[in-house]
């Protein structure tokens, strides 16, 4: 009889992480179950999930509602192909979505991630060009950014840790500075250098560049940007994956930046709650117009095998109802309220402390070190010290940031930010030596 092997074990034996170098990896902590902020491990600790898991659980872990949704769905019907078949819970989710935006999308095309659903959009650009007789092969971006690790979502973002050893497979793409109130005139200079008759599209993370440091936008400064690129006939193509449900304290992004609407929307993550794994690319309908031809050469030929998974529609839509049913974005703001008086008192007890930034439930610092990487001991040291005050975070080289899930109570805020006040101590003091 096989003896049973421990959850380390098996780890060390099959699994291969992601952004993680397997051989000088730091242990990998088996999680047993979770509940709210709250993960619980194998060993009977208890983590505060300071970081959403990566973002992805806007209302928390095992939210009862949802999962009892997801329950019903698949007592009914787990999965059918959509292709010649539909189902009502797609068709209720893109309707509602598209009347919570306040921008005139009509039109969703499911896939399985937010990488996958960059991917869509660019595709999409590129064909619509086509459609209409127009051949256009080159993208925009803005210096910085991170999309994704597929390759046109890799083309995107700017060269470093992630993409760097894929350089010589990337499709073609100019990138433009983070705008601001000062370098108006240096964008308008850089345009001038575009051959905008080539543009298929820019595609833009909307108001905060997530892996790249949790930098964020002047709204009115990028507002600017995307009608002076809507003027030279330019489609937007907004990246929400990460900001988008709330984040950044309204329910798309893209609502700071109007009446710059964006011509294509991108969105993954906190799309079904955490739940599943679902990416949506919304667009206008001019858009789908130009793919809706009796010329079978016009078919927007893509499509995945889970495309609009029902379990993954009836989570979506199990919490698009906890907005509401919650007031989300109402506790959305109070939590921002609460990171802008945390974050003032940390800049006075560590005024070397740089960048202070807050928007919706992103709260942000930057460590004193100089050029930033993605790996690094500092980084790990800072990691493992807040996972020893029960909280976890995840610095992204020497930016320290939290995105807590909206249900963490006003009691597990002032953990996390006394655990995340010591972090800081511990890494401006270990800087010091």
């Amino acid at each position: 009889m096989e003896i049973m092997q421990s959850t380390r074990e098996l780890d060390q034996q099959h699994l291969w992480h992601p952004y993680t170098q397997m051989k000088t990896a730091l242990d990998h902590i088996p999680i047993e179950r979770a509940q709210g902020c709250i993960l619980y491990t194998e060993d009977g600790d208890e983590i505060l999930d300071a970081i959403s898991s990566w973002w992805v659980n806007p209302h928390g872990h095992a939210h009862p509602y949802i999962t009892q949704k997801i329950h019903e769905q698949m007592q009914t019907m787990e999965h059918v192909l959509f292709a010649g078949f539909t189902h009502r819970p797609a068709g209720e989710l893109v309707h509602r979505l598209c009347a919570l935006m306040p921008f005139d999308h009509q039109r969703g095309f499911f896939s399985d991630n937010g990488s996958s659903s960059i991917e869509v959009a660019m595709k999409m650009a590129l064909q619509h060009h086509l459609n209409r007789g127009e051949k256009k092969d080159l993208f925009l971006s803005l210096e910085g950014g991170y999309h994704g690790d597929t390759f046109g979502a890799m083309s995107l973002g700017s060269l470093g840790v992630f993409n760097s050893n894929f350089e010589d497979f990337f499709i073609e793409v100019q990138r433009l500075p983070l705008p601001s109130s000062d370098n108006r005139n240096q964008l308008l200079k850089a345009m001038d250098q575009i051959d905008f008759g080539r543009v298929a599209g820019f595609v833009y993370e909307a108001m905060v560049h997530g892996a790249g440091g949790m930098k964020m936008q002047d709204a009115e400064s990028m507002s600017w940007l995307l009608l002076e690129l809507k003027k030279r006939g330019v489609l937007l193509i907004a990246d929400e994956v990460m900001s988008g449900f709330g984040h950044t304290g309204k329910m798309f992004a893209s609502e700071h930046l109007l009446p710059a609407a964006p011509d294509i929307l991108c969105m993954g993550k906190c799309l079904t709650g955490g739940f599943m794994p679902m990416a949506l690319t919304t667009c206008t309908e001019s858009i789908y117009q130009s793919f809706y031809d009796d010329d079978a050469a016009k078919t927007f030929m893509h499509g995945h095998s889970y495309t609009a998974n029902p379990m993954g529609c009836a989570a979506a839509l199990a919490s698009l109802d906890v907005f509401e049913q919650e007031q989300t974005l109402d506790r959305a703001a109070q939590i921002e309220q609460r990171h802008r008086a945390f974050i003032a008192d940390v800049c006075t007890a560590f005024p070397q402390m740089l960048n202070p930034r807050v928007l919706g439930v992103i709260a942000a610092l930057d460590f004193p070190l100089g050029e930033n990487t993605y790996f690094g001991d500092f980084r790990n040291k800072l990691y493992t010290f807040a996972l020893n005050q029960g909280v976890l975070l995840r610095p992204i080289g020497h930016v320290t940031y939290i995105l807590p899930p909206y249900c963490i109570t006003n009691a597990q805020l002032d953990k996390l930010y006394l655990a995340w006040y010591k972090t800081i101590e511990y890494g401006c003091q270990w800087l010091k030596t």
